[in-house]
Formats: structure tokens, C-alpha cells, sequence
């Protein structure tokens, strides 16, 4: 972005921006966090640079357990137990697990202590070999999602931390350019997950929901990922894993 377009976005002369920039006019905090907006900073980033310019922070950070944040944790709490009997989790800026609904237990079964022992990184269970990798019957094609998603949101943060899980997770094996992705309906409109559980394919599609106006450093960083049944048969075990007792009806 030049800085003739920064300017132009954030409605300051180009002259004023180069003063700025050069140390020749120091910028008030309107201004910092006027451009820390057009330039789509993390709230943490954006205390940083008023930090950097003399003041105060804008944005407070809470633990997601203080009182102040209970509205969220009501919030959250009521989307992860409505998504029953379908998996969801909510995790936070580096993707560590903060909360999940029961249903989760479909990915996580037979896991190695390593991979879900707190704090755990769901991310990582997905592509290691000893978490779910080998159950995912489209590996190459979402790893390949995965790795991408993970790549634009460090470039887009500059997080040091999700750089370093980035090329955490290229190391492990699973990108066989030779398989061919699984190709239907589906596939040409969304990357679905293919999961084998038992001796039965799974197939979901996911979302993501984000806070729309966070204005806390904590809030801005979680976001909830819920997977839905992409298929009749999905939808049906899912019910019927959640049915105590309940048998899968004959195919």
C-alpha cells in the first residue's frame, strides 16, 4: 500500500503522512489509530504502535474468565452447546483450544496424551500423524487449506508464533502431490473434511464466527469453528453417536 493511498484512506494530506513517517511531526492518537484501522491492525498491534507514539493503550485485554467478559462467555457457551450433536470448538489467536462442545470428541478419540494435553493446538491434532491426519481421507487437500489459511493470517498479523507453527506443521508429512483430491458436487463449491470414523466416511463443511466489534485485545483474537454434516449419512451418525445406546441403522 503506498503511502498516497494510506493517505487518501485514511483522510490525511500525503504531506502530513510523510511528516509522520519521518519523524517530523509527531501524530496524535487519533491519527495512529485511524491508520492502524485502514491497515487492519490486531487490536494488540494497535496498543503497540500508540505505545510507540506516547500514549495510553485503547484496548483492554481481559482473561476470557473475568466478569467483564461474562457476556461473551454467555454467548459462546450458548453457539457450542446449540451446535450439539455436531462438532465445535472456540480457539484463540494461535489457534490453542479454549472451549468445546461434547460432540468434539470424534476428532480428539485415540489422540496421544501429547497432542491433547492443555494447551492444545488444534491445528497441530489435525496434521500430525498421531492425531488426526491418518483418519482424514482428503489429506493433501486440507492440509493444503489449512496450511494456506495459516500462512495469509501470519502474513496478515506478522505473529511471529504463528510463523513458527507454520513451518511447524510443512514439516510433517502428509503433502503427497500425487493423490489425487476427492472430486464431487461438494468439492467444487467448498473444501470439505473427509474423516474416517470407524469404518464409515464422514464428510463436513465449516464455518467460522468471529466477534463483529471487538474492542477488547482478548475478544478480537477468538473465533469459533463448527463443523456441520455435509451429507445425510453424517447427519445421522452424529445423531446417533449422541444417543446413548443408540445402534447406526443398517446400510
Amino acid at each position: 500500500m503506498s503511502q498516497l493511498d494510506l493517505s487518501i484512506e485514511a483522510g490525511v494530506s500525503a504531506r502530513h503522512l510523510s511528516f509522520v513517517e519521518t519523524g517530523r511531526s509527531r501524530p496524535s492518537p487519533e491519527l495512529i489509530l485511524r491508520l492502524a484501522e485502514q491497515l487492519e491492525m490486531p487490536l494488540a498491534e494497535r496498543n503497540t504502535m500508540l505505545l510507540a507514539g506516547g500514549y495510553a493503550p485503547a484496548y483492554p485485554s481481559h482473561e476470557l474468565s473475568d466478569p467483564e467478559l461474562a457476556p461473551v462467555r454467555s454467548a459462546v457457551r450458548q453457539i457450542l452447546d446449540g451446535h450439539c450433536p455436531y462438532p465445535a470448538v472456540l480457539v484463540d489467536q494461535h489457534w490453542h483450544l479454549v472451549d468445546a462442545n461434547p460432540a468434539v470428541a470424534l476428532f480428539t478419540a485415540g489422540a496421544p496424551p501429547h497432542l491433547v494435553t492443555p494447551p492444545i493446538n488444534v491445528l497441530r491434532l489435525s496434521l500430525h500423524p498421531d492425531g488426526m491426519a491418518p483418519r482424514i481421507l482428503n489429506l493433501p487437500e486440507w492440509r493444503a487449506h489449512l496450511l494456506n489459511r495459516l500462512r495469509q493470517q501470519a502474513a496478515t498479523t506478522n505473529d511471529p508464533v504463528l510463523y513458527d507453527l507454520h513451518e511447524e506443521l510443512r514439516g510433517y508429512p502428509g503433502d503427497d502431490a500425487h493423490a489425487a483430491p476427492i472430486s464431487d458436487a461438494l468439492s467444487r463449491v467448498v473444501i470439505p473434511l473427509r474423516y474416517r470414523h470407524n469404518d464409515q466416511a464422514l464428510s463436513f463443511v465449516s464455518t467460522t464466527t468471529l466477534f463483529g466489534t471487538p474492542l477488547d485485545v482478548t475478544v478480537s483474537g477468538l473465533a469459533i469453528e463448527a463443523f456441520f454434516p455435509a451429507d445425510p449419512a453424517t447427519t445421522e451418525t452424529l445423531h446417533t453417536l449422541a444417543t446413548p445406546g443408540a445402534r447406526p441403522s443398517p446400510r
